[in-house]
């Protein structure tokens, strides 16, 4: 894992009846995710608090895990808990909803070159107490980043935004979309068809909402009313992100397969038959 999180914050973590966890690695759809369910918990587009409190990060160690279990047991209403942890690697609790977005890797790869310049990794060390990592102040162009990330091949367990880590992730959690306690959820459906993923979700998680409220929870949830809303639904409640508004960049899908040439995308695709079964690659590409 990353030197700030910490899945050891899981134990012994009081669950309730109806806990929602949302896991996804980084630049999948977490934040999306987390606005829908809230959404529908809480019934109205100006929710009680920001989103990074309503549903807080509980690996995350720029925060005591003290005060994030404290936020957590203060809350009266149905709980949303944030992990970039896979399923593996947390409690599985017979009480819990857990919804496992997951996005086309590329996808989600391009999003996260972005995302690392949008970090203040000075305040991220001093916060998490790890000790600042050497590196050097060029960074390779996209396509050219893009590429290394596609060959190179860590331990997942310990990159887990690494190619092998993000199917490591998914694949677990594709092993267990039987379940009656999981779910998963695809990024294309977050763009493509949010009203029909909101319906279901709903419907998943045993919510009712009045027909006159869809609407207007569902314009709420749109990339573009996220974004114009950075301050208040920016998952940073400790300050790590310099731009609010950045971390919304964009919001869809093929940006990676587009910066790729058919043999570089072959390569790919080689890659990823190797990390993951066939199934789940065809339900991942669609």
């Amino acid at each position: 894992m990353s030197p700030d999180e910490d899945s050891s914050r899981w134990d012994g973590f009081d669950f309730r009846d109806g806990d929602i966890v949302i896991s996804s690695r980084s630049k999948h759809g977490t934040t999306w995710l987390q606005m829908i369910t809230l959404l529908l918990i809480h019934q109205t587009p100006d929710l009680p608090a920001p989103l990074g409190r309503l549903s807080p990060w509980l690996d995350h160690v720029v925060e005591p895990r003290d005060t994030v279990t404290a936020c957590l047991a203060a809350q009266a209403h149905r709980r949303v808990i944030k992990t970039h942890t896979p399923l593996d690697g947390i409690p599985v609790d017979p009480r819990v909803t857990y919804l496992v977005v997951a996005r086309h890797p590329l996808d989600a790869a391009v999003s996260l070159y972005h995302q690392a310049a949008n970090i203040d990794r000075d305040r991220l060390h001093r916060l998490s107490g790890a000790e600042a990592a050497v590196t050097s102040a060029f960074r390779p162009p996209l396509r050219e980043w893009l590429v290394t990330w596609i060959d190179r091949d860590p331990d997942p367990r310990d990159e887990l935004d690494s190619l092998p880590g993000v199917m490591w992730h998914l694949s677990d959690a594709w092993a267990r979309r039987t379940s009656d306690h999981v779910a998963l959820v695809h990024y294309a459906d977050l763009a493509a068809d949010l009203d029909g993923l909101m319906h279901r979700l709903a419907d998943r998680l045993g919510i009712a909402v009045p027909s006159d409220m869809w609407t207007v929870l569902v314009h709420a949830a749109t990339f573009d009313q996220m974004r114009a809303r950075a301050e208040r639904l920016v998952p940073d409640p400790v300050g790590v992100l310099r731009d609010p508004v950045a971390f919304f960049r964009r919001g869809t899908s093929a940006d990676g397969t587009a910066l790729l040439s058919p043999a570089q995308l072959e390569r790919y695709r080689r890659r990823t038959a190797a990390l993951a079964s066939p199934d789940l690659l065809s339900w991942l590409h669609r």
